[in-house]
């Protein structure tokens, strides 16, 4: 739920506020105070065209979110992290939401990876609930969810099941080192001590089909 005194908001790709619940767009804050962002370090017009000019009167986080049935809100991604599969644009954040839907999958993380024919495949890492489910079936039915979902386009290459996913303490998905795994470019996967969970790399590139 949003915390006391700041006032949340979703806000379509038209600039339109939506109301009530059930509702999914772009998550912005209303009333942005000066405190909150200064600026960018030796750049401030990026920083106003970032985060105050792409919808007048908000401050814009850069997330899609979903507020639910019951009014609370669902951070889904990046709106700008993007995969061109088949010169098709899609948001990972959309793809995310889709495998989200299936009631076995906890959480999810999506990211794109070198494909000889797409230009970039789809790869889904994927913390499911396994019990009375096989790998294999599960994994076809995800898949079978997002092209129910978005289409055939948008359904995964690749669906690793995995224990965990790389966070940050402050619970940020480290999608730099997904993207290595899934790019079989692990020969240099930089500092990761400082995660809230370094062990779940290795098992991930344990895994890494």
């Amino acid at each position: 739920m949003p915390l006391p005194g700041i006032q949340l908001a979703v806000i379509d790709k038209d600039g339109n506020e939506l109301k009530g619940n059930s509702v999914e767009g772009n998550l912005c804050v209303k009333f942005p105070w000066q405190s909150m962002l200064r600026t960018t370090y030796g750049d401030h017009e990026r920083c106003r065209q970032t985060y105050f000019s792409s919808f007048e009167g908000y401050y814009f986080t850069g997330d899609g979110v979903k507020r639910d049935e019951d009014g609370y809100y669902r951070i889904l991604g990046r709106v700008d992290d993007v995969i061109n599969v088949s010169g098709h644009r899609m948001g990972t954040a959309e793809v995310e939401n889709a495998i989200n839907e299936h009631p076995k999958v906890v959480e999810s993380a999506v990211v794109g990876y070198p494909h000889d024919i797409k230009g970039q495949g789809i790869y889904a890492y994927v913390i499911c609930d396994m019990e009375g489910r096989s790998e294999d079936n599960l994994i076809q039915e995800i898949r079978e969810t997002v092209n129910k979902i978005i289409g055939p386009i948008a359904k995964p290459d690749k669906v690793q099941i995995v224990p965990g996913l790389p966070k940050t303490r402050s619970g940020k998905i480290m999608r730099r080192i997904l993207r290595k795994i899934a790019s079989a470019d692990t020969g240099n996967m930089g500092d990761t001590s400082t995660l809230l969970n370094p062990e779940v790399v290795n098992q991930i590139m344990e895994g890494a089909k």
